[in-house]
């Protein structure tokens, strides 16, 4: 009975490993985020960034990207 169990768990165990790296590409490309940046500036003009000569308003990341 011992080795029926042992047996069991061992098949069970390979079993799950194999199902589970079967789909490891898959999960790879579907968990990777996508590269898209979203910038929103309303009424923003050229010269209202403080990289273009602006020192009402400071935009240190805007001057970043």
């Amino acid at each position: 009975m011992q080795r029926f169990l042992l047996l069991l768990c061992f098949i069970t165990n390979v079993t799950a490993c194999v199902a589970y790296g079967a789909d490891a590409p898959l999960r790879a490309a579907t968990t990777q985020r996508p590269n898209i940046i979203v910038i929103l500036a309303d009424d923003l003009g050229y010269g209202d960034v403080s990289c273009n000569g602006a020192t009402r308003v400071q935009t240190p990341h805007i001057d970043r990207l």
